[in-house]
């Protein structure tokens, strides 16, 4: 377990992420969603990562039922707000939006202090909760100012009154990450693709500044969306189809780690919690068999010639941390 800066906050060094028990692209059954909770408890994780956008809903309400019977004091949840979810008349599905669900909801993006509060609410309503442990403004890309100026004074209210535990950020990309860290007083954010095997732009500034200054780092998409899970024609890098110069090199180091006796995704995992900066690696699963996987490749020893190799061949940058040593 690790502290998320300079909160009471724990998380455990892997971390379950649940847009996939929402239906993310396909539907998933409730005994299946539950099953994968109970796994990822089975292998010792103990941080949940959720948000009313994963499902309109759905994540949060299966995560909250699974946990239930769970002691509260024994893990840590970690939901989103910025988009309110509004009920709306009419038939169809969300997948537009990503998820196989009905469109009961719609999404409306608000990063306002009022807007904060009330997603929260409606969220620890889902979840059957009084508080959560960990609250991020979620993808506010296109919100900076409203996010900024509204948002985050909201969550740092909410955190002195004791609702919520830790405060942040999430994002898919490092700039404005990097902004929060430096211009607020985030316990943590989440950088979600932009520190991993095929792409390091988090190390040129974020990972630095949230070093000096004691805010930790989730780091989410470790696999980059599948091609570093699975390289090969037609997966997929960032949600889109993985262009061929980036398939090319994901194959080179696969290959590279199949040489030296271990997995692409055990690298990739390794690769994502070694910097100093990053408290808890978060991996989303739909499944059990999903989560034994992961928390097997988690758990892998990757040798410290592959680190080696890549950095020799160019596949890896000699300033990023490996397994084994500290910040470069």
């Amino acid at each position: 377990m690790n502290r998320l800066g300079r909160s009471g906050v724990e998380v455990s060094a892997l971390a379950f992420g649940a847009a996939g028990i929402g239906n993310l692209y396909s539907e998933v059954g409730e005994e299946q969603a539950y099953a994968a909770v109970d796994a990822a408890w089975q292998r010792g994780v103990r941080t949940f990562d959720t948000a009313p956008h994963y499902g309109l809903g759905l994540s949060e309400r299966r995560l909250g039922a699974a946990l239930r019977e769970r002691p509260r004091a024994a893990y840590t949840i970690s939901t989103k707000v910025g988009r309110r979810l509004e009920p709306r008349d009419g038939a169809g599905d969300d997948l537009a939006h990503g998820f196989a669900v009905p469109a009961t909801h719609r999404r409306v993006w608000d990063f306002s202090a009022d807007g904060v509060r009330r997603s929260l609410e409606a969220s620890l309503e889902r979840l059957g909760l009084d508080r959560a442990d960990v609250v991020y403004l979620h993808d506010p890309d296109d919100h900076a100012e409203q996010a900024f100026r509204e948002g985050y004074p909201a969550l740092e209210r909410l955190r002195s009154e004791g609702v919520v535990g830790a405060i942040g950020a999430g994002m898919n990309q490092a700039e404005m990450l990097t902004r929060f860290v430096r211009d607020t007083d985030v316990d943590v954010v989440l950088c979600a693709g932009r520190y991993t095997l095929l792409d390091q732009s988090a190390l040129a500034e974020l990972l630095p500044a949230a070093h000096e200054r004691g805010t930790s780092v989730v780091v989410g998409g470790v696999f980059n969306s599948g091609l570093l899970a699975d390289p090969r024609p037609g997966a997929t890098y960032d949600y889109a189809t993985a262009p061929a110069a980036l398939l090319e090199r994901a194959l080179r180091l696969k290959e590279s780690a199949e040489r030296h006796g271990t997995t692409l995704r055990a690298a990739a995992l390794a690769f994502g919690a070694a910097h100093p900066a990053v408290a808890s690696v978060l991996v989303g699963a739909r499944s059990a068999r999903e989560v034994h996987d992961c928390a097997d490749q988690f758990e892998a020893r990757v040798p410290a010639a592959l680190w080696r190799e890549l950095r020799e061949t160019g596949l890896l940058p000699a300033d990023a941390p490996v397994p084994g040593e500290g910040a470069a």
